[in-house]
């Protein structure tokens, strides 16, 4: 399998998925032609995406999905409620495209698409496991906090795109109105650098892992803080960074953290 993170941040989110014989997008958060040129770097034809599949319907995922579902006929994949929310930033879809998730899962070709309910303040938002065999690639980001739900069905991917939104003193201290600040520390909000190396500790199972910090805030983060914070929760617990769990960051304006297995 094959993962890329095309963008991950408040300014935008795509995640390019590939088992080689089957293309998927999770969100299409940025405008239809910078997802093009994205895909275009890493050698992908975007006629050849199989389905986008959206996980709640904020602007910074949904942003370019009806663009490209309707330059491309590409079947656009969510749930009900996020459907309905979404339906006006989309524009016209094609009736074939409009794909209402009503179960937990979905075939496409040789990729099984699980969703679990994650804890953000949306309509019903969810996070995707992709499996294909016995491999495994998780998407994590927009979450209030780590539930039990989400570790259940993330802890055994071999990939993971897991959030590392803010520092919660930049954030406290910052320039965002008070209740931006309230919302994004909520339970509904963003997980912070230290929620996160915190969660990582409850993921690591024995199997090695790549996780790719995701969604970092452009004006309460950075991604060399977020790196250290994270890895310092890791190491005062002992655990061995490239033995134990590889961490490497998603960047927010190009296509980064490839990962092949």
């Amino acid at each position: 399998m094959r993962f890329y993170s095309l963008y991950s941040g408040s300014s935008g989110n795509s995640i390019f998925i590939s088992s080689g014989n089957t293309n998927i997008l999770v969100d299409a958060g940025m405008p239809g032609k910078a997802i093009d040129s994205a895909l275009d770097s890493i050698d992908i034809n975007p006629k050849d995406i199989d389905g986008i599949f959206i996980t709640h319907e904020h602007i910074d995922h949904v942003k370019g999905a009806g663009i490209i579902s309707r330059k491309h006929d590409i079947p656009i994949y969510a749930n009900e409620e996020t459907w309905c929310a979404m339906e006006k930033s989309l524009g016209k879809v094609k009736e074939h495209n409009i794909k209402v998730l009503k179960e937990n899962h979905v075939l496409i070709k040789d990729i099984d698409m699980i969703n679990f309910s994650i804890p953000h303040d949306a309509a019903n938002p969810i996070g995707y496991t992709a499996i294909c065999g016995n491999k495994r690639i998780s998407i994590a980001t927009d979450l209030g906090c780590f539930t039990e739900e989400v570790e259940r069905n993330i802890k055994d991917s071999n990939v993971i795109l897991l959030e590392s939104n803010h520092d919660v003193e930049m954030l406290k201290f910052g320039p965002y109105p008070y209740n931006l600040k309230r919302r994004i520390l909520s339970n509904v909000g963003h997980l912070s650098n230290e929620a996160c190396g915190n969660a990582i500790m409850n993921l690591l199972n024995g199997n090695h892992k790549n996780i790719i910090l995701g969604h970092l805030s452009k004006t309460n983060n950075y991604p060399d803080l977020a790196y250290e914070t994270v890895t310092s929760v890791l190491k005062e617990n002992g655990v061995k960074l490239n033995h134990d769990v590889t961490i490497t960051l998603a960047d927010r304006k190009e296509p980064s953290s490839y990962i092949e297995f």
